[in-house]
């Protein structure tokens, strides 16, 4: 499919079909996805130290929208790297998969407890269309800082379901891009998949909604790029979620 102007996608997808809208957090509702990846930079460039640095590509290829132990994985992979897993008690360090783990979210909760963080406006004002419908709406995120996040968004209260790294834990629930965790909020927001839509801007999120056969899957394109999200199973992209909003 090619990539669309919003007026095109709106002509095309019969919106009244969607019980429900299940969110990504990062990127899709908040600009958390930025402290995320300089979180992870810097990490990595601690861990790497004279060896190739860690790029905005990798990110994107191997850490974005994963689960941190999993991310920390798949860039070690990337590098031909092996560590011991350790265990996620292990103090933040370079040590273990899990001590990396540990010193990313280590680096990305001091960022967020100094700076703090606001939701994008345009997604603020489509919540407010949703909420005015009446429709579900659940975050799904494979971050543990999900609720934390929302709190310092301003938006804990919004949301019926939560479903992030924590629940995926305790849940036993795989992470994206397997679509288990999108299929646990759709349960608990009580519609069926193909009723719901799934709004990402992760490749690994996209291609999460395209594996579980959500009704629809809604590309936000906050750098990962039209195409490459279309290709990994967005059904239509946006720049913004204010596109969403009626005139």
């Amino acid at each position: 499919m090619r990539c669309r102007t919003f007026r095109r996608v709106t002509a095309a997808i019969e919106w009244e079909r969607f019980a429900a809208f299940l969110f990504d957090l990062d990127g899709v509702l908040t600009p958390t996805a930025t402290v995320h990846e300089r979180a992870w930079t810097v990490m990595f460039d601690e861990f790497l130290g004279d060896r190739p640095p860690f790029t905005a590509a990798d990110y994107l290829a191997y850490v974005d929208g994963k689960p941190r132990y999993d991310g920390v994985r798949s860039f070690l992979g990337s590098r031909g790297i092996t560590l011991p897993e350790g265990a996620p008690s292990d103090p933040a360090g370079h040590d273990s998969v899990c001590a990396l783990g540990n010193r990313k979210n280590e680096l990305f909760t001091e960022v967020l407890r100094r700076d703090g963080i606001a939701p994008y406006p345009g997604s603020s004002a489509f919540l407010d269309v949703l909420d005015q419908r009446g429709v579900p709406t659940a975050v799904v995120s494979s971050s543990r800082n999900a609720r934390d996040v929302l709190a310092a968004a301003g938006l804990g209260a919004r949301f019926d379901v939560v479903v992030d790294g924590l629940v995926a834990t305790a849940e036993g629930v795989a992470g994206k891009p397997a679509p288990d965790m999108f299929l646990l909020a759709a349960q608990r927001v009580g519609v069926d998949a193909s009723a719901a839509v799934v709004v990402e801007d992760a490749l690994s999120g996209v291609a999460a909604g395209r594996a579980g056969h959500f009704g629809l899957v809604l590309g936000v394109n906050r750098g990962a790029g039209a195409e490459q999200l279309l290709a990994h199973g967005a059904d239509a992209v946006v720049d913004d979620l204010g596109e969403l909003v009626p005139a």
